[in-house]
């Protein structure tokens, strides 16, 4: 099995709603992705964001931690080929338009704080998002 490194973050608007994407036309997901060679966790954290959702003046307000799970497949059901270990950060920005630039993730929503968990597809997103929400 592979293992990887992976970097996102929680995103709040000035309206308290948290930014979600969608992955491949398959999976509802916070913005996140690999860490590229010569990045650290935060850095790749800002560029996936940018590149899932065209958010780029993003404030960071603190380290969430990490956790981990199997990667989402095609068919939106776990690959247990590849482990990855989610790196994910707190940021807060004044960003309200949305434009993904990354053709692999079509659509970004802002999203009610309590309605987020029931939009992410993968279990493990599910729960540390609710671990986390009383945080934001």
């Amino acid at each position: 099995m592979k293992q990887t490194q992976s970097a996102g973050g929680v995103v709040i608007n000035p309206k308290g709603q948290v930014l979600v994407v969608n992955q491949n036309g398959t999976s509802w997901s916070l913005p996140k992705g690999h860490i590229e060679e010569g990045e650290d966790a935060l850095t790749a954290a800002k560029r996936e964001i940018y590149e899932e959702s065209g958010v780029g003046n993003l404030k960071l307000v603190k380290d969430l931690g990490s956790y981990r799970r199997y990667k989402i497949g095609l068919n939106g059901h776990e690959d247990p080929t590849e482990l990855k270990t989610i790196h994910m950060f707190l940021f807060r920005t004044d960003q309200e338009v949305l434009n993904p630039l990354d053709s692999e993730n079509p659509e970004a929503r802002w999203v009610e704080k309590d309605k987020v968990a029931d939009l992410l597809t993968h279990p493990k997103d599910k729960e540390f998002f609710l671990r986390i929400k009383n945080e934001i």
